[in-house]
């Protein structure tokens, strides 16, 4: 099986622990790799936490050079916030509306259900409040821009799916030059949002449904794909593809997923390709 120790560089002492635990480390572009024939899952967990660096065991019915599709939720995974958050906040009412969020994404709520009363806060607000919160609160995460980049090199097509909304995707996909995109679309009458969503909500059937409709469309396998998100909104659709990635993400998400990144950021996906 393959460690991947996602470090570009390693301390004497970190190299000799690895070396005398599992294997040795071998550079690989910008992480280690480790073949070894059998891993203490406790001690790696447990080195991981020690250094602070993440540690993954490849699947070995995943392929890493045979990647033909990376999708990606949005908010708290490409980007730094909760896009309905922070319109929430123009209304200064983000607080109930994190609390929610956040249970939803616990997977303690019904994502559709409480998307819908998220959206109903926001009815009146002047749709002019959503460009002020992509000019100044949408952040992208860290080495996101690298990862995207680097899935452009090596000709590999890159999808943002979310259960938040088109006015963002659109704008990041403009911005970033993403292949492909689907999230919900806000009802805005005189300027205004009404406070419902239009057409059926983007959630956690609709975006493993994505998954599939891009592999038919690009012939491909699911095998042949990566998946990443940090809630419980995003397991259907990990659960469907080649490698899972729990990406900062909720304890239940991490659980399911086949691999986790908790200390790097998005360019460490690149570690998992090739």
């Amino acid at each position: 099986m393959t460690i991947i120790i996602h470090e570009n560089a390693l301390t004497y002492e970190q190299s000799k622990e690895l070396s005398r635990t599992f294997g040795t480390p071998e550079k690989n572009q910008n992480h280690f790799r480790i073949h070894a024939e059998q891993v203490d899952l406790d001690k790696l967990k447990s080195l991981s936490d020690k250094w602070q660096i993440d540690m993954n065991i490849l699947p070995e019915t995943f392929d890493p050079t045979n990647v033909k599709l990376v999708i990606s939720d949005m908010d708290s995974t490409l980007i730094g916030i909760e896009c309905v958050d922070e319109i929430a906040d123009m209304m200064n009412i983000k607080p109930q509306v994190a609390e929610i969020t956040e249970a939803a994404m616990r997977g303690e709520l019904n994502f559709e259900a409480s998307l819908t009363q998220r959206v109903q806060l926001l009815a009146g607000l002047e749709t002019d409040a959503l460009q002020k919160v992509y000019d100044e609160r949408l952040l992208l995460n860290s080495g996101a821009e690298t990862w995207l980049s680097g899935l452009k090199e090596q000709k590999i097509a890159f999808a943002l799916v979310s259960g938040g909304f088109t006015f963002f995707t659109e704008r990041l996909q403009k911005e970033l030059d993403i292949d492909f995109t689907r999230a919900n679309v806000l009802e805005e009458e005189n300027g205004r949002l009404t406070g419902k969503v239009k057409g059926s909500i983007v959630g956690a059937q609709a975006k493993a449904d994505f998954l599939q409709e891009l592999c038919d469309q690009l012939d491909i396998s699911l095998n042949q794909t990566i998946a990443i998100g940090d809630g419980a909104n995003d397991l259907l659709m990990m659960t469907e593809a080649g490698l899972s990635i729990a990406y900062h993400a909720k304890p239940k998400v991490q659980a399911q997923s086949n691999v986790a990144l908790n200390y790097g950021g998005l360019d460490k996906v690149l570690d998992f390709i090739g």
